[in-house]
């Protein structure tokens, strides 16, 4: 039998996979993923070439609507954390970029194909 926080962590996992090969289907290149320090956690740092930004990406996955978009998930007081985190990395790996962005994408399975929502610049 599989325990439900299992169950969680896969789904998380799946989402967070399904939302960098977005990315990188977007153009982004995947510079590391799951980067964690004592603050927190960053799901996915990405760099966006075209605009010389380095993009920390919030991925925010569920199995179905049935308590809203996973979107909704990231609160502003996250968003904020997220940027923090987003200077705490820049700071310990020395990669510079003209913009620095925090974006969030939110995964919903539930139909025959998971939707993928993207939404740029959630914190500054």
């Amino acid at each position: 039998m599989v325990r439900q926080g299992k169950v969680s962590r896969a789904l998380g996992s799946h989402g967070e996979q399904l939302a960098a090969e977005y990315l990188q289907a977007q153009g982004m290149e995947i510079l590391e993923r799951n980067w964690r320090c004592a603050e927190g956690e960053l799901d996915i740092i990405a760099y966006d070439a075209p605009a010389d930004a380095l993009v920390f990406v919030e991925v925010k996955t569920k199995s179905g609507p049935g308590f809203g978009h996973p979107l909704e998930a990231i609160t502003v007081a996250k968003a904020r954390r997220l940027y923090r985190l987003a200077l705490l990395w820049v700071d310990d790996r020395r990669r510079r970029a003209r913009v620095l962005r925090v974006d969030g994408v939110g995964v919903l399975f539930g139909g025959q194909v998971p939707e993928i929502t993207h939404v740029r610049g959630i914190a500054a």
